[in-house]
């Protein structure tokens, strides 16, 4: 048994297919089954299942599997911590997030971090959701994911960064773009403009909504934040959104105008991290740098209060 093994193994669980993995180390199907093969006769039990369309893990297989996971993913954190011990201030910060971060919470925070650290590569992935960013923590060599904050996740640690109110974005000249702000009740009277259903913000949206009694109308769909103001802009429709860092506020010029909606509840926004405790000491620096800009100041100590936009 090699720790090549588990890493093979633990990506067929996740993948659900001994070619999909093949395709991604640029192997043969074969040598991908053997490396199972080997875990199974080491072990003396069964650990994937054939269907019809792939292999899942069978018991037992999941309790490797998720083992397996969790000390891989603690030795690839060891091992960055130990690769900066060498390279001092160099090396790379790895990051997922969704379509619109990097625009909205972290533009600010690059720069800031490039100045102070010239020699590390950021590189980010992105993702569709909060989910995939999660999903991509869990599996990926990825130091930080930022998220839309929601329940536990079983091996990940959440910190709150930020938390976003709502607002009713609308086209100006709109009845309703003169109003100061808008109760939770006229959103029962117009169509919106949807976010995913299955995304972390759109489920909040959707149970805030529910819990103060009232099931919005939606007669369009988008896959994030953006689309939305922008078909707002457009006088396309209306979306209830969060404000976003940098948005234009009630009252400025142009033709987008952002309504508050002060009954919901905002929306918490952050970082997640396998282990934050073993994160390299530049990811934290990274993060830290993030949170500090959007609290407007520098840096963010960890251990200070999280910021808020009222």
């Amino acid at each position: 048994m090699t720790l090549d093994d588990l890493r093979v193994f633990v990506a067929v669980c996740r993948a659900g297919s001994l070619s999909a993995v093949a395709r991604e180390l640029t192997c043969t199907q074969s040598a991908v089954s053997q490396r199972v093969k080997r875990l199974e006769r080491e072990t003396g039990v069964s650990l994937l299942e054939r269907q019809a369309r792939g292999v899942v893990p069978t018991p037992a297989g999941r309790i490797l599997c998720e083992a397996a996971a969790d000390g891989i993913a603690g030795l690839d954190l060891a091992l960055r911590r130990l690769g900066d011990l060498v390279h001092g201030e160099s090396g790379s910060v790895r990051i997922t997030t969704g379509s619109t971060t990097v625009r909205h919470f972290m533009a600010e925070a690059i720069v800031s971090f490039r100045r102070r650290y010239p020699k590390v590569n950021l590189e980010f992935q992105t993702e569709s959701s909060s989910r995939g960013c999660l999903d991509a923590l869990i599996a990926g060599q990825l130091d930080l994911a930022w998220i839309t904050l929601g329940g536990p996740v079983r091996g990940v640690e959440q910190r709150p960064v930020a938390e976003l109110p709502w607002v009713l974005a609308l086209r100006a000249g709109d009845p309703l773009a003169a109003r100061s702000r808008v109760e939770v009740s006229d959103l029962a009277e117009i169509p919106l403009v949807r976010l995913p259903p299955n995304s972390t913000s759109g489920g909040q949206l959707h149970a805030a909504l529910a819990e103060l009694g009232v099931r919005a109308g939606s007669d369009t769909g988008v896959a994030d934040w953006d689309t939305a103001l922008l078909l707002a802009e457009l006088g396309l429709g209306r979306a209830v959104v969060p404000a976003l860092p940098g948005l234009p506020v009630p009252g400025d010029d142009g033709p987008l105008r952002l309504v508050p909606i002060p009954a919901l509840p905002p929306l918490p926004v952050g970082w997640a991290a396998r282990r934050w405790d073993a994160l390299p000491p530049l990811a934290r620096a990274f993060a830290d740098t993030v949170a500090g800009t959007l609290r407007g100041d520098d840096a963010s100590p960890e251990g200070k209060p999280v910021a808020r936009r009222e």
